[in-house]
């Protein structure tokens, strides 16, 4: 089996009988290792003891507000608050599965969208385990890293935001580059079938290029299949998800924004409000969802299809909200944690 998504840590963490994912002492201490968490070397020795007694003896023990009310530094205070407060859901739940149902359903709020995101990167590592498929791994990429779009002769193109960030500043330090080139997205290999194979190397760089297409083009049908593994992953219920032009209801019976910027856009469709033309052209991709069983849907919907949303923001950024697939569907009840 080809593997992916290394530098998240996936191989750190245990499962247990149903394929869950456990916490483990050495993925904690991966995660104290990260950068955003190592001290810096004029940090006070309050954390400096702490941080060394974490990574060095025992991850999940108790830490006191008093430990971290005595770090001099109040950015170091807060990154520290907010890092044991994600650690410690992460030992209280009985799965990491557990710790995002519980988050995507409203208890986020004191939980940094860094960590959410290398969450949902993990857990979808998992759902999407053993999948071979280059063009949904780089689909569900966008369930977890922001992505900056670009339209090229008339293709719809999604790049990595962080790093196409990098390839524009590299462009900056090199006037002549940047005066003859195109668009910085055209110096990044975009993923075709002939290239496809390469995915699996260089999966941790983040550095291939999604070119959306049509409806039936690989990249769409790639990001319907991440969708359906998610839900199927967390929820324990079937759909299908399928890639389409245009809404063929005029009377919606529900909506799913994938991201932010969708959720006003999605209110104007479904009341039947006539959509700013600058608004409609952001809407850059279209679903419907259907589930496979209608007993835990709500009554009022039953058998009618779900449409999923996603849209840029005015300056061409795609932000998924993978948690909307969780709270937003129109569930009887909340599915139990995982």
């Amino acid at each position: 089996m080809i593997d992916f998504w290394i530098s998240s840590g996936h191989h750190l963490l245990d499962r247990d009988k149903a394929g869950r994912l456990m916490v483990t002492d050495p993925f904690l201490k991966a995660y104290l290792a990260r950068p955003e968490l190592l001290p810096p070397e004029d940090a006070c020795a309050a954390e400096l003891r702490l941080h060394h007694e974490l990574l060095m003896h025992d991850p999940r023990r108790p830490v006191g507000n008093e430990e971290i009310a005595a770090i001099d530094d109040p950015d170091a205070r807060e990154n520290w608050e907010f890092m044991i407060a994600f650690r410690n859901r992460l030992l209280a739940a009985p799965s990491l599965e557990a710790c995002y149902l519980e988050l995507a359903r409203g208890s986020a709020a004191d939980i940094p969208p860094l960590f959410m995101n290398q969450l949902a990167q993990l857990v979808l590592r998992n759902a999407l385990d053993g999948d071979d498929d280059p063009f949904v791994l780089r689909a569900a990429e966008l369930f977890y890293r922001a992505q900056r779009v670009t339209l090229h002769e008339g293709a719809l193109l999604l790049a990595d935001a962080e790093t196409i960030e990098v390839h524009e500043q590299n462009r900056h330090a090199s006037p002549l580059l940047n005066m003859l080139g195109g668009p910085a997205v055209t110096e990044l290999q975009i993923l075709q079938e002939k290239n496809a194979c390469s995915y699996f190397g260089r999966s941790d760089a983040f550095d291939m290029v999604l070119g959306l297409g049509d409806v039936d083009s690989p990249a769409r049908r790639g990001l319907a299949a991440a969708i359906e593994a998610w839900i199927r992953h967390l929820l324990a219920i079937e759909v299908r998800v399928e890639p389409v032009e245009r809404t063929e209801d005029d009377d919606w019976a529900w909506f799913v924004g994938l991201d932010a910027e969708v959720t006003r856009i999605g209110n104007a469709l479904w009341t039947g409000e006539d959509l700013d033309p600058e608004a409609a052209k952001r809407i850059i991709a279209l679903f419907r969802l259907d589930f496979s069983e209608f007993d835990e849907v709500r009554p009022e919907v039953g058998a009618r299809p779900i449409w999923l949303i996603m849209a840029m923001t005015s300056d061409r950024m795609v932000r998924m909200k993978p948690q909307n697939l969780i709270a937003g569907l129109p569930l009887r009840a909340a599915t139990p944690a995982s």
